[in-house]
This record gives structure tokens, sequence and C-alpha cells, in this order.
């Protein structure tokens, strides 16, 4: 959890901007929901790993020997709990305000969450997730317009040239049932699977072996993994995606796969697809249930954003099942790729005052700048004019000009700070 000097807080505000207003320009709309949710609703199963890193709210007028009593359960300590993402919070939101809302509901949530991480570089205890969902719509649209939301975002922080990985959690469960592994150890063979890109094939074969998972399936998955395959290059499309699964692939996941890249590629103007089928993306995420994406750049070797379709929480909350698909920017990572040149206002100014200035004069040369549409800071002159100034200069101010007594807007000369 970190503090942030002004020039950090400008520059987060101006990225978040950027991004709010192309969400927006999709068609999206901002909504809140509280920091706390129900501790029940947190820890339902469905957030995977993040359920552990959530931070609980002990239940108020415990005594001690209350507290001694329920040591070992924290349902009986912690009735609320902080939120760890923004979809459970969406999917409690939605089932509370279905009524009020459209039959197609496209969200913006950009807000805090928080996960008892152990703190490293990139990987925070309290850090900004940057939402968009749609609710309602099954069909490849809604994931199609998720994905040309979020490119076109990054296009707009000046990160041209992204793309997005894609898979499907029916194609990840059809094949894992074709290599022959039992569905009690899936999950476990899923986790295992998700280090491929770490670790190799070899490695991923080795520790499934490790884990005692089914042998037969293992020995099927291996041959996959080393079976010869051509180097031709196949854009993303129906054939680029059965090459990459094993035969027979249901035609239905194929297609939703193929339609949300016809979709993409329309509204991008045509040409290359900027989409990529893994068959072997995992995300650690238990509430998924169909496609699911990251956020990939060239100019790092991590991702940038996730998510994926979750058509089953809603109904946990509702009682009948909901179509929903989000995807989330990784803010944190983001937000040092963009160029610094953007964190400068075109007008704002440093007003460098000698001690005898009046402080009404002061105030209503302020005001007048204020009032013009500038930025205005007051700074009383010092000896080191140029630490103040560089100063004034590194918190996004552009121009500055020295006021003496009795001094009017006119007498002033302004100057930038270069």
């Amino acid at each position: 959890m970190r503090d942030f000097l002004p020039a950090d807080k400008a520059r987060r505000e101006r990225v978040l901007a950027v991004i709010r207003e192309r969400y927006r320009a999709h068609g999206f709309d901002e909504i809140e929901t509280p920091v706390v949710e129900d501790y029940d609703r947190l820890h339902a199963g469905i957030g995977g790993d993040n359920e552990k890193l959530a931070y609980n709210v002990l239940k108020r007028g415990l005594d001690a020997d209350a507290i001694r009593a329920a040591a070992d359960d924290p349902r009986a300590l912690s009735d609320l709990g902080l939120r760890y993402d923004l979809t459970v919070p969406l999917a409690r939101f939605y089932a509370s305000h279905r009524a009020e809302l459209p039959s197609v509901f496209r969200a913006i949530q950009i807000a805090p969450v928080w996960r008892a991480e152990r703190p490293q570089k990139g990987r925070y205890r309290q850090f900004m997730q940057c939402d968009i969902d749609i609710i309602g719509d099954a069909s490849p649209r809604a994931e199609a317009e998720l994905v040309v939301a979020t490119l076109d975002t990054l296009d707009a922080l000046g990160l041209e040239g992204g793309s997005v990985r894609i898979n499907d959690r029916r194609a990840l469960d059809w094949m894992l049932d074709t290599f022959g592994f039992a569905p009690d150890e899936r999950a476990g063979v899923l986790i295992t699977i998700d280090k491929l890109d770490k670790i190799g094939p070899d490695g991923v074969v080795a520790e499934l072996r490790e884990r005692g998972a089914t042998a037969s399936a293992v020995d099927a998955f291996e041959s996959f993994l080393k079976r010869p395959q051509t180097r031709e290059f196949w854009p993303y499309g129906e054939r680029q995606i059965r090459k990459a699964l094993p035969d027979g692939a249901p035609d239905d996941v194929v297609a939703h796969l193929a339609g949300i890249g016809e979709a993409v590629a329309a509204a991008r103007g045509g040409g290359e697809i900027p989409l990529v089928f893994d068959a072997f993306l995992v995300r650690g995420m238990g509430y998924y249930t169909g496609t699911i994406f990251e956020l990939a750049h060239p100019s790092v070797t991590y991702s940038l954003g996730g998510g994926g379709r979750y058509d089953g929480m809603i109904g946990r909350f509702l009682g009948q099942d909901v179509p929903a698909v989000g995807f989330s920017i990784g803010f944190e990572r983001i937000v040092d790729l963009v160029e610094a040149k953007t964190d400068a206002d075109e007008r704002a100014i440093v007003l460098v005052h000698d001690r005898d200035v009046p402080l009404a004069e002061l105030l209503s040369l302020k005001n007048a700048f204020v009032a013009d549409g500038l930025r205005v800071r007051l700074e009383q002159r010092t000896k080191n004019l140029k630490a103040l100034l560089d100063r004034a200069a590194a918190d996004g101010y552009t121009a500055f000009a020295t006021v003496a007594a009795g001094a009017g807007v006119d007498d002033l000369e302004v100057k930038p700070l270069s």
C-alpha cells in the first residue's frame, strides 16, 4: 500500500482519465460499489486463490472470550471483507439492481482492490483495477466489444501494437477429457498446465507425473505437446484454432471464438486480427465458464490485463443464470509504460511573489488566472529560485511569473518553465 507524491498522483489521474474517456466512448457506463462485501460472498469458492488473500473485517463488539472461542473459525470472527476484485461486487450489484438496468448492461468500474499479497515489483496489496463488463449478452459480440474497447484504450495511451491471447475454458475442459484426466484432478492439472510458459513442456509433464495424475492421460497430453507441426503461419480464425486443438474440437466453441475474431477485424478496419489463440491459456479465476483472454504488448513480456466469461456467477445471487463477460486493464503495470511527456499541464502557472505583496492582491491575481482556465500555485520567493521552479516543473506546471506589490495581470511577464 503506497503513498503517491503530487507528480505521481497527477500522472495516475491523467492515465485514468484517458481510460475512463475511452471506455465511455464505447458505450460503457460507470458504477460504484462499496469497498466491503459480505464475508460469505467473498468466500463462496469462486474467487480462486484470491479468496485466501482477502482482508477480513472483524465483527464489531466481540470481546476477548468470544474471539478466543472463535479463533479457528474465520466465519465466526468476520462478517465482512475488503473486495479482492471488482467482478464479485458487480455480480452482487447487478442482482440487486437488475430491474433498473438495461437488458444488456455495459459497466465501467475503476476503483482500488485489496489482496494480502507478498509485495514485490508490480504486485501490491492495494491497487487499481479498471474493468469493463457486459452483462446479458451471450454472443461473441460481447467479447468483441470488450477486446476492441481495450485495444482502443491502449492505443489512446500511446501503446499501439497490443494484442490479445484468447482461449475458452470449455475447450480446455474438452481437451482434458479427451486426454483422459478425471474430473476431480482437472483443477490441479490446470494449475500445472498454466506453468507451460515458465517450465516448458518437459517440466509440465514431469510435474503432472509427480502430482500422480492419470498416467495414460499424461502420456496422451505429452504426445499432443510433442506432435509434429508445420511452421506455416495461419492468421487467427477457425483453421488456426482447430490446428491448435486435438481433432474433433467442439464446433460451437470454435465458432464462438472465430466469431469474436471476425467482429474484432471488422471493428479495427480489416487487416491483421490482433488476436492469438492459445490452447493452454488458463487464467486462475475459478468463476470463468467460457472465453478467457489476456492483454499483451510487444514492449513487455508479462500481460497487461485479462478477463473472461463468467456466466454462472450472477446466478448465485439472482437465482437464474445471466451471461456475463469482463476485461480488466492492469493499471499499475500500464501507468509505468505511458510516456511521461503527457504529464505536464498546458495551462499551469506559478506566481512567485515577494514577501511584501498584500494577500488581497495575491488572491485577486490568482483568481483572475483561475477564471481564465489556468491551474495556479502561489509561491513566496526564496533565495534558491531555481530549486523552487524545478519543483514546480516536476509537479506539472509549465509557466511562471514574478509578482511585485501593486502589480496587475497585465503587468506580469509570463515565462515558460523549461
